[in-house]
């Protein structure tokens, strides 16, 4: 299985077409048809349900797709590391980061490593806990920065000198906006939006023997979505404070739930990992700043 069919492989799944794929690819259509007939030969099994003007993919293939994206990636990662070896003042960091205020700790500790090393860039990939662990894990990515949540024994970390404070995000006219804070038992029976990473930790805590009838109205992964579903009426939101605009031009208010205690952010990376040197610049200004 060569690098360069499964390239091929990718661009024919993005494009659901052959010769749109082979001309993105600069290569001739009967080029990347005979290269992915041979990868289905290889592999055993049929990667694409073909008719006349498009393809799209079979189960097989869309978990080739999957498994083909992290390979690629990885070695593309894999190269940009090796090229950067020699040069201390340059260089690629891949961050996992969920969505949390803390972050601007991090963005400020970067950009002060970048007045001294300006060629130093650093690529962020947002998403929620399990979906950064496992592309850390897999090497993807150098550093996540975390939720508490996450298995500390697996990994080195620092922590982030800051907390998220849990809230509500609801229209500014709710009477539940009358107040300052809220409690649990305010949005007990409320229909309510959540990520569904913090349904499966947060929730069980919060609500006890009722979070099974707790009235799930929708989930999200990203809070920009969470706020467009408070204003099309659908729910409250439960989220962290800072994370949505509720300026005085906005029609969104947020008050902390008083009795959920706020969360504590981390900064992890995989035990025995060798960092490139820009990595390694990195970890060491957070660690001046947070130890």
């Amino acid at each position: 299985m060569e690098l360069r069919v499964l390239r091929y492989f990718l661009e024919a799944a993005r494009e659901g077409n052959i010769t749109r794929a082979a001309e993105r690819l600069h290569v001739s259509q009967p080029t990347v048809s005979k290269q992915i007939k041979e990868l289905e030969e290889e592999l055993g099994t049929k990667l694409f349900i073909r008719s006349n003007y498009s393809i799209r993919l079979t189960d097989a293939g869309m978990l080739l797709r999957e498994r083909a994206a992290d390979i690629i990636e990885l070695v593309d990662k894999t190269k940009n590391e090796f090229s950067s070896l020699e040069e201390i003042n340059s260089g690629d960091i891949y961050v996992g980061a969920a969505e949390s205020d803390s972050i601007s700790l991090f963005a400020d500790a970067l950009h002060d490593l970048q007045k001294s090393y300006p060629k130093i860039r650093c690529n962020i990939m947002s998403g929620n806990m399990e979906d950064v662990c496992e592309r850390l894990d897999k090497g993807l990515l150098d550093f996540a920065i975390v939720m508490s949540y996450v298995d500390l024994s697996k990994y080195n970390y620092l922590k982030v000198p800051s907390h998220d404070v849990w809230g509500v995000l609801m229209k500014k006219g709710d009477p539940l906006a009358a107040k300052t804070s809220v409690t649990v038992g305010d949005i007990r029976f409320l229909p309510l939006i959540c990520s569904r990473q913090w349904l499966n930790q947060d929730f069980p805590q919060w609500f006890g023997k009722d979070t099974e009838s707790a009235d799930i109205a929708a989930t999200f992964n990203l809070n920009y979505n969470a706020a467009v579903m408070v204003r099309s009426g659908i729910g409250y939101a439960i989220t962290y404070d800072k994370l949505s605009d509720v300026s005085a031009d906005s029609d969104l208010t947020f008050r902390p739930l008083e009795d959920v205690p706020a969360s504590e952010m981390y900064v992890i990376w995989r035990k025995y990992q060798t960092f490139t040197p820009a990595a390694n610049l990195l970890i060491e200004e957070l660690q001046r700043r947070f130890l």
